[in-house]
């Protein structure tokens, strides 16, 4: 009996190791395939915080995802030689990666789709958002201040100027002063002095033909191109241009609103208490500038009853010819916006 015992109890020992060592290769390949899910995670995480600079990216998406799914692919086979009693739960896995492999198609079709949509479209898709706020505006607050943010800003406050019938005075557009702002943040930087110190002025549309009046740019006095060189102001010029786009690349998704929340309230606090700031806004302009029609980035001293005076300020010639070229720019998005009958 005693033999029999230690028999039995040998071959219970020899029974429960080779359990153990199935479970341990359970586990391992449960961690394999664990490590397969976050991966693929990871994968869709990073495609969906790439996807606004991905339009022109999609030929090289599909070659890196058809290269990740031969991965995956190779590593799921061998785990099923491995481990063939987890053949199932390998094939519930590929099944996940094709789901996964779907969806990336998926949001590649959207971006295909999007950069179908010309600018015009977009800028007549905001216009009909715009046209249908505007209206309820003034039905409900007809002696109200129509303050604009949307973009493209200054095509919108037309927009906006149009189905409201406002007067000109009471319609306005945050432009320069967002752009002044980043302007002076990046001339602080480059000159390592505080941007309380620093006075710029930038007119012109809101976007990539901004018009930065470099000779009215000073650093506690002193005009800025005596402090930077050519190639410095440029390089500051151009990072002011894609200041929005540098911001949205930070916050990986979204869209900036830090800088335009403290813009529109710098405007805010100007009409409701009446402080009567000389501020660079979208106003439209009669004459000024040489400008007629249209809305467009310049000075203006915002007050209780809106826009209270466009401020001409001297222009040089090749500054007056790039704030014509803004001004063009805005014309055309108008004239398309016309065509749509978005304004009517």
């Amino acid at each position: 009996r005693a033999t029999e015992v230690d028999r039995l109890a040998t071959d219970y020992a020899e029974k429960e190791q080779a359990l153990a060592r199935q479970v341990t290769r359970l586990k391992d390949v449960g961690a394999a395939i664990a490590a397969e899910r976050k991966t693929i995670a990871e994968v869709r995480e990073k495609w969906e915080a790439e996807r606004a600079a991905a339009l022109g990216a999609d030929h090289k998406a599909r070659e890196e995802l058809a290269a990740f799914r031969a991965q995956a692919v190779a590593e799921i086979e061998a785990l099923r030689q491995q481990a063939p009693e987890l053949e199932g739960q390998a094939t519930a896995a590929l099944e996940r990666l094709s789901s996964a492999r779907d969806m990336l198609r998926g949001h590649l079709s959207e971006l295909h789709d999007f950069a179908r949509l010309s600018r015009e479209d977009l800028a007549a898709t905001n216009a009909g958002i715009v046209k249908d706020v505007v209206q309820q505006v003034t039905r409900y607050s007809p002696q109200s201040i129509l303050l604009v943010v949307s973009n493209p800003l200054d095509a919108m406050c037309w927009v906006a100027y149009r189905v409201s019938g406002f007067p000109k005075q009471r319609v306005v557009g945050m432009a320069g002063i967002l752009d002044t702002a980043r302007m002076r943040s990046f001339v602080s930087e480059a000159l390592g002095v505080s941007a309380a110190d620093v006075q710029a002025l930038v007119l012109g549309s809101h976007g990539d033909s901004m018009v930065p009046l470099l000779r009215h740019c000073t650093v506690g006095g002193i005009p800025l191109t005596q402090l930077l060189s050519p190639a410095k102001l440029e390089a500051i010029i151009q990072r002011t241009r894609d200041g929005g786009a540098e911001v949205v690349k930070f916050l990986k998704s979204g869209s900036a609103y830090y800088a335009p929340s403290a813009a529109i309230l710098e405007m805010v606090e100007s009409l409701l208490l009446d402080r009567k700031r000389v501020l660079p806004c979208a106003a439209y302009l009669e004459g000024e500038y040489g400008l007629r029609g249209i809305f467009l980035g310049v000075p203006v001293v915002l007050g209780a009853g809106g826009i209270e005076r466009i401020v001409e300020v001297e222009c040089a010639t090749e500054e007056r010819t790039a704030l014509q070229t803004s001004a063009a720019q805005v014309q055309a998005v108008i004239q398309q916006l016309k065509s749509y009958a978005v304004s009517d």
